[in-house]
C-alpha cells in the first residue's frame, strides 16, 4: 500500500547507499543541489548502521542495488538505458549490472510445480535437474518429459516474489512523487510514468501465463524468419507460476571463443541480430525487449535462438511509421523531414521553431557520417537526441522506453560479436523496405480501404440516422435562437452516406 509508511523503506535504501559508498556516486551523477546533498548525507550517516553491506567486490552503486534486492536490480537495469535521466557515467556503470541471484532449493521448485499444475513431478518428468540459471524473478530447471522423452526448460517463480516486488514498488512511487515535488524540472522526464511503465513490465513477468502468451505470439510472428528460432511452448505444463518450453541447445551469445571454435561467422550473427530486431519492431510492432547475451543462444546450425519473454515491446502502426521516418531521415540526412515528423507526431510542442529544431538535429546526425564503422553508436545517437529534445521541450515517451532500451542492448550484443559492424548499413535496407511498404501510395490505399471497411460496419445505422435528421429538420424551427449547426450536421450526414456507399464498393473489392 502506497503511503508515508514507505518512508522507512526509503530510509533503509538511503542507509544502504551510504554504507556501500553509492550515495556520493548518485549525488554527483544527478548534480544534486547543496540542500539535497546535506539532507541526504545527514540521513545516510544517521542510519548507515542499518544499511545492508552488499558484495564488497562490486562497484558501490551495483553493490547497493544488489543488496536491496530484485526490484532494485531490475530498476537499475532499466535506468542503465536512460542516460537522459541518470547521466552518461552512471548509465555506463549500470549497464554491467547482472540480473543474477542465488538459486532457491530444487525441492521448493518441485513443490511449487506440483501445487500449481496438480501433478507429480516424478511421474510427469523422468529427469528434473538442479537449477541451471537463477535470476531476480525466477529460475530454470532442465527436465525430460517421461511420455515423449522431449527435453524441456521449466521456469519457476521465486517464493513470495510478488509480495517483495509490491513492497518495493510502493517505495518507488513515493520516491518518484518526492522527486517531482522537490524538483519541478524533473517532471519532463515523468518519473512516475517511468515507474508505472516499469511496474507494468515486471507485473507481466510475475504472471508466467502472460509470458507464455508472449512466447506463443512471438513464435507465430517470427516462424518464417530465416536464421531465427523461438522454442515451442508446452501449455499443458505451464501456469501462473510455471512455464515449460522446448529445451534450446546452443552456445550463449557471450561465449565468443566457443562460437569461433564451432565455426560460426560472428559478423553474420551480429548483423542478423540487429536486422531481426529492427524487422520485429517495424514489421510486427512486437519485439523482444530484453535481448541481452544471456537471452540469446547460437544453435549448432547457426540459428539465433531467443529466450525469456517476460519483457516484450509493442508499437502501434502510427508510432512505427513515425520512428521509421525518423531513422530514414537520419540515414538520408533529411533533417528537415525528421524535424517535421517530430512536430506532426506532437513529440515537440507546436510553438517551437521547426527550422531551429532541424539545425539541432543536424548536430546529432552529421557526426555519425564522419565516424568509422566501429565508432557508429545508436546509444550515442540516442544520448545526443535526448539532449536536443530536452532543449525543445519534448516529454519522455513512456511507450518507447522498451524500444530505446532494446536498441542500446542489441547494439551492444551485435558489436560484441562483430566490433566493426556498421549499424546504419545494417539498418538501411530494413528501414527502406518498411518505408516502401508502409509510407506511400500503396500504404495510403490500404489505409483508406481499412477505414472504409470500418465505416461500412456502421452502414445499418445510416437509414435511421437519416430519418431522425430529416424528421428533426421538418419540424418548425423557432425564429430565435436559430440553430446554425443543423445544416452542418446534415452535410456531415450526406458525407457519411457517401462514405458508406464508397465503403461498400471498396469492401466488395477487398
Amino acid at each position: 500500500m502506497r503511503g508515508p509508511h514507505n518512508i522507512w523503506r526509503l530510509i533503509r535504501t538511503g542507509a544502504t547507499f551510504q554504507r556501500t559508498g553509492a550515495m556520493g556516486v548518485v549525488l554527483e551523477a544527478f548534480n544534486a543541489p547543496a540542500g539535497v546533498r546535506i539532507v541526504s548525507r545527514t540521513v545516510g550517516w544517521t542510519f548507515a548502521w542499518m544499511g545492508r553491506s552488499g558484495d564488497p567486490s562490486l562497484p558501490p552503486l551495483l553493490r547497493a542495488l544488489q543488496a536491496m534486492g530484485p526490484a532494485y536490480v531490475k530498476l537499475g537495469q532499466i535506468l542503465s538505458t536512460r542516460p537522459d535521466v541518470v547521466g552518461d557515467d552512471l548509465s555506463r556503470q549500470l549497464k554491467i549490472l547482472q540480473d543474477r541471484m542465488p538459486p532457491f532449493p530444487r525441492d521448493i521448485a518441485i513443490k511449487s510445480i506440483e501445487r500449481e499444475l496438480e501433478i507429480r513431478v516424478d511421474e510427469v518428468f523422468s529427469e528434473f535437474s538442479e537449477p541451471i540459471a537463477a535470476a531476480s524473478i525466477a529460475q530454470v530447471h532442465r527436465a525430460r518429459i517421461a511420455d515423449t522423452g522431449r527435453d524441456v526448460a521449466v521456469k519457476v517463480l521465486r517464493p513470495n516474489i510478488e509480495r517483495d516486488f509490491r513492497r518495493d514498488f510502493d517505495a518507488f512511487y513515493l520516491a518518484a512523487w518526492i522527486i517531482e515535488t522537490l524538483s519541478p524540472g524533473s517532471r519532463r522526464l515523468n518519473p512516475r510514468g517511468v515507474i508505472e511503465h516499469f511496474e507494468g513490465s515486471v507485473r507481466g513477468e510475475l504472471d508466467l501465463r502472460l509470458e507464455s502468451a508472449s512466447a506463443s505470439e512471438f513464435e507465430a510472428s517470427t516462424k518464417n524468419d530465416p536464421g531465427f528460432w523461438v522454442p515451442k511452448l508446452h501449455w499443458d505444463l505451464s501456469d501462473r507460476r510455471i512455464m515449460t518450453m522446448d529445451w534450446a541447445e546452443g552456445l550463449s551469445a557471450n561465449e565468443l571463443e566457443a562460437i569461433d571454435a564451432a565455426g560460426h561467422d560472428r559478423s553474420v550473427l551480429g548483423k542478423r541480430i540487429l536486422s531481426l530486431f529492427l524487422q520485429h519492431a517495424l514489421r510486427d510492432g512486437f519485439f523482444h525487449a530484453d535481448m541481452h547475451q544471456g537471452n540469446l543462444k547460437i544453435a549448432p546450425n547457426g540459428d539465433v535462438v531467443a529466450l525469456d519473454f517476460g519483457i516484450m515491446g509493442r508499437l502501434d502502426a502510427y508510432t512505427r511509421r513515425v520512428y521509421a521516418e525518423i531513422i530514414y531521415g537520419f540515414i538520408k540526412k533529411d533533417y528537415r523531414r525528421v524535424a517535421e515528423v517530430h512536430f506532426e507526431a506532437g513529440y515537440v510542442p507546436a510553438d517551437r521553431d521547426i527550422d531551429e529544431f532541424a539545425s539541432a538535429l543536424r548536430v546529432v546526425g552529421e557526426p555519425i557520417f564522419g565516424m568509422s564503422a566501429g565508432d557508429i553508436s545508436m546509444g550515442r545517437v540516442l544520448a545526443y537526441l535526448f539532449e536536443v529534445t530536452e532543449r525543445f521541450g519534448m516529454k519522455t515517451r513512456v511507450e518507447l522506453i522498451h524500444l530505446q532500451r532494446t536498441m542500446v542492448v542489441v547494439e551492444g550484443v551485435a558489436r560484441s560479436l562483430y566490433p566493426q559492424i556498421n549499424m546504419w548499413e545494417v539498418a538501411q535496407p530494413v528501414v527502406e523496405a518498411y518505408v516502401k511498404d508502409s509510407i506511400g501510395p500503396k500504404a495510403l490505399l490500404k489505409d483508406f480501404s481499412r477505414t472504409a471497411v470500418v465505416l461500412s460496419r456502421f452502414a445499418p445505422k445510416l437509414p435511421q440516422l437519416a430519418e431522425d435528421l430529416l424528421a428533426a429538420q421538418s419540424q418548425p424551427v423557432p425564429e430565435a435562437p436559430k440553430n446554425p449547426g443543423m445544416g452542418s450536421r446534415f452535410g456531415w450526414f450526406t458525407a457519411g452516406a457517401a462514405v458508406a456507399v464508397l465503403a461498400g464498393w471498396l469492401q466488395s473489392l477487398f
